[in-house]
């Protein structure tokens, strides 16, 4: 990981003519004192700056002041850039950004008390991809939101990100990182190593101050959308052909997921990885907690191996769930003492309820050293509808 960031700031128009072809330049300053330059076309034939000329602009570094990306201009991420404490990136809608094609170094962060407002529609999602032309998984890092909602990874303070090393989490449930909206992420999922791994969507420590609604992580190398922590609540998440898990979480995460859709490709992992805890950190909250979302109106088309993992003891409700196409649909892994899964069937913490299997050959294996059933885990059988992706995806997601 780099230790010195660049710092973007648009300094002044240089270079203006008065030729129908002439451009000007974007002087970026940078902490070593250096300058780059973009070119773009922004002269009138009169020689007056043009309002709706395009310009070419690189994202990369600490961003110290508000920023706002209009769907006009062309956008490259360069490398890691943070949006600072105090400062909001505002995203019009249908903005594309593109980022250079060079792994887990390449990435947006939203730190600790700053904002995002990302807000597209239907008709003009904000796109976030690759800039190869021949894009794949894993050609850039993803989007990363941090923000100061609880988490059991820390007995108090903060812990820091995977990449980027940036500090999240804390005591404010209520922790407001902004508004993402028709937001899609492709090609995503850089890794910088085994253990540092870039998702499409990653949330660390979110409030549910914050507004997460359709979204969408297409051809991911990691993870679609992982929660570390917090109480953010995602409402209308579409997951497509994710390498490794399609939704994940961990660190004791307790918001709410309504309408996911996903469909795995050739590679893939489970639908949802679910744990407690982070088990490579420890559970080191005081009083000690699980994660324990609410999750409802879910569609999982796979294409064979297990559906959902539940384990490192994760609680939480799933209803109205339809899983089609797995040779395991669930499976449960624990222990009687540190990772206690099976607990939360037998206590009604962790319960599927009214859900369908289609073409599922086995619907629950339990190795969690807890005795219980079938019907003790899943209930109303046969009930299951999904979300109605047809509808809500319908316009602004990819398959």
């Amino acid at each position: 990981m780099k230790n010195t960031f660049l710092t973007l700031a648009i300094a002044s128009m240089l270079l203006i003519s008065c030729g129908e072809d002439d451009t000007s330049d974007i002087i970026i300053n940078n902490t070593d004192n250096s300058t780059t330059s973009t070119t773009n076309n922004n002269t009138t034939g009169g020689g007056e700056t043009d309002p709706d000329a395009v310009e070419k602009i690189d994202l990369v570094g600490s961003q110290t002041s508000d920023l706002t990306l209009e769907a006009k201009n062309e956008y490259t991420v360069k490398g890691p850039f943070i949006m600072e404490q105090g400062t909001t990136l505002t995203i019009e809608e249908g903005t594309t950004i593109k980022a250079l094609a060079a792994g887990s170094d390449v990435y947006i962060a939203i730190a600790q008390g700053a904002k995002i407002i990302a807000e597209g529609t239907k008709d003009k999602p904000i796109i976030m991809t690759s800039n190869s032309t021949t894009p794949k998984a894993g050609d850039w890092g993803g989007l990363i939101i941090l923000g100061k909602a609880p988490i059991n990874s820390v007995a108090e303070g903060t812990a820091t990100s995977e990449i980027g090393q940036l500090p999240y989490g804390g005591t404010d449930a209520t922790d407001n990182s902004g508004t993402i909206r028709y937001v899609r992420v492709q090609y995503s999922g850089g890794k910088a190593d085994g253990q540092s791994e870039n998702n499409g969507f990653s949330f660390y420590g979110v409030g549910n101050g914050t507004t997460v609604e359709y979204i969408q992580m297409f051809e991911g190398l990691d993870d679609g959308v992982e929660f570390f922590g917090g109480t953010v609540n995602v409402n209308y998440v579409s997951v497509v052909n994710a390498g490794d898990d399609s939704i994940d979480w961990t660190e004791g995460y307790s918001g709410t997921i309504t309408n996911a859709y996903v469909k795995h490709g050739a590679d893939h992992d489970k639908a949802f990885e679910c744990d407690g805890y982070n088990t490579d950190i420890g559970n080191n909250s005081n009083p000690i907690y699980f994660s324990a979302p609410t999750v409802s109106d879910v569609t999982i088309v796979g294409n064979g191996g297990s559906a959902m993992h539940l384990r490192a003891g994760t609680q939480g409700v799933f209803t109205n769930i339809l899983i089609e196409n797995y040779e395991e649909a669930i499976k449960l892994d624990g222990d009687a003492t540190d990772n206690p899964t099976g607990q939360g069937v037998v206590d009604d913490l962790l319960q599927i309820v009214d859900v369908t299997f289609t073409n599922v050959t086995v619907k629950m294996s339990n190795n969690t050293g807890f005795d219980f059933t079938e019907a003790d885990l899943i209930s109303g059988d046969g009930n299951g509808t999904g979300t109605d992706y047809d509808s809500w995806g319908a316009g602004w997601t990819v398959e």
